[in-house]
């Protein structure tokens, strides 16, 4: 679900009572070990963490006007979404992570090509998801973004576009 928000405190507390605690929980992981230079955005109507344009002035390549995504966290109706754009755009960090992940949590992991979805809010891999999230710098992520841009044979409908994964 989107929210009409502005900032992430707005986010948070839009959010239904039996999802405030666990995005507020990841959110936090999430701040802690994410490499300096990311900034906290609300983009695509949830909490956002991404290359800010300061850093990467051509932003998104779907649309230059939005800052370079990293990762995104939302409260959709069935489930907390973690768009981790890195492990769609890093195929050994996917790997890293898909073997991780059955470490930290008991239910079967649930993912897309970018979204990681929890369903029960008791299982969360909080400490893994903060693992994720520190795992690439900002330059990192730009040298990933590029590659896979620049890659002869890309089309935009096949190119990491939040949201659409």
């Amino acid at each position: 679900m989107q929210y009409h928000v502005s900032t992430p405190e707005e986010y948070i507390a839009a959010l239904p009572d039996d999802r405030r605690e666990p995005v507020s929980r990841l959110r936090e992981v999430i701040l802690k070990n994410l490499p300096k230079g990311f900034e906290e955005t609300i983009g695509y109507g949830m909490l956002g963490y991404v290359v800010p344009h300061s850093l990467y002035p051509k932003g998104y390549h779907c649309d230059p006007t939005v800052p370079l995504p990293f990762i995104n966290l939302g409260s959709q109706k069935n489930f907390i979404g973690l768009y981790a754009m890195c492990v769609y755009g890093e195929t050994k960090l996917k790997e890293w992570f898909v073997s991780e992940y059955p470490k930290h949590c008991k239910t079967k992991l649930d993912m897309g090509k970018a979204c990681i979805r929890f369903k029960k809010m008791d299982d969360i891999p909080y400490d893994l998801i903060g693992e994720l999230a520190g795992k690439i710098t900002p330059a990192e992520w730009i040298a990933i973004c590029e590659k896979v841009v620049n890659k002869e044979g890309v089309r935009k409908s096949e190119s990491m576009e939040v949201g659409k994964l």
